[in-house]
């Protein structure tokens, strides 16, 4: 019943299932677990949209950067921007983000981006 209460439900303590929980519960069961990194912010394998939560959205941008960018090695914002694009709907925001975040650093003219910063997600 999602929440709705009659008169002869007064008596019971049954929480509502909201429509969220239910979504999450039936992809567990038809993939397996749902995954706990960066991934978990994917629709179908796409970024659609960076997670509004800081912490979330730091941590898809430096894996977003270490899936792109090698480290300390130029790279042309046109291939930049199609790398990207392969990721995200918005690969310019999303470039943008990651100079923001300083995790990618640019020419003064923009032609060239490279990743200075090591992530948790670099191989060791």
């Amino acid at each position: 019943m999602s929440g709705v209460r009659s008169a002869r439900h007064i008596g019971e303590r049954v929480p509502p299932r909201p429509a969220y929980a239910a979504r999450v519960a039936d992809d567990d069961a038809r993939t397996g677990a749902r995954p706990g990194g960066p991934e978990r912010f994917l629709v179908r394998g796409r970024l659609e949209n960076l997670p509004r939560r800081r912490a979330d959205r730091d941590l898809v941008l430096r894996w977003v950067a270490q899936g792109t960018l090698p480290l300390e090695e130029p790279v042309p914002e046109r291939d930049l921007t199609e790398r990207l694009g392969e990721l995200a709907r918005d690969p310019v925001g999303l470039r943008r983000e990651l100079v923001d975040a300083g995790l990618v650093t640019r020419t003064r003219d923009g032609a060239e981006y490279w990743r200075t910063r090591v992530t948790e997600f670099d191989p060791l």
